[in-house]
Formats: structure tokens, sequence, C-alpha cells
């Protein structure tokens, strides 16, 4: 029996994956040409491809974003917002180390 890949939403984005926007941008691009008509099966099939690698990836990224949100705008029982750490990109700033007292 063979392993199905996880869901979209569960893979993790392909480190050689660009920036969102760059991403985007990219897919226009290939739609546009697709679109033409001109172009060779082989050169329609490699774009094809290459348009779908960088829609799942864009996907994963606004799943991504999404979860993040909901986590930033959760609300618990009470109407009280709900706080949990999670991983950023960012590196703590120089100011941010030294100890603060949580309210």
């Amino acid at each position: 029996m063979s392993q199905r890949p996880p869901p979209l939403s569960e893979a993790p984005v392909p480190v050689e994956s660009p920036p969102f926007e760059a991403a985007v941008k990219r897919l226009t691009e290939i739609v546009q040409l697709l679109e033409r008509g001109d172009l060779p099966l082989e050169e329609s099939l490699r774009l094809f491809e290459e348009g779908v690698k960088l829609s799942r990836a864009s996907q994963q990224r606004l799943d991504a974003a999404e979860k993040r949100v909901e986590r930033l705008l959760a609300v618990d029982a009470q109407g009280q917002p709900k706080t949990a750490s999670f991983a950023t990109d960012a590196a703590p700033a120089e100011d941010d180390e030294e100890e603060r007292p949580e309210f």
C-alpha cells in the first residue's frame, strides 16, 4: 500500500518556492501565456506544471496565514482573548531580549 501525501493545508511549503507575491505574479504570467493558446504542447505542459506547483505553495501560505489570524483573533467562552505563543520569522530585537512583566 502506498502512503498518500498529506492534505495541502498540512504539507510544508517547499523551501525553494518564491515569496507569495512573486508566485502570484508568475502565476498570472503563466495563465496569460496559456490562454493565448499558441504554445507547443510540451511548453504548455511545462508551464501548467509550474503553475500547479506555484498554486499549491501559495495556497499553503494562505492557509498558514489564515491559521495565524484565527489564533490571534481567538476568544474563549467568556469572550476573553485567548493567548498562545507561536513561531515567527522575525528575530527578537535587542530590546525584546530583556524580561518584561506580563499584564
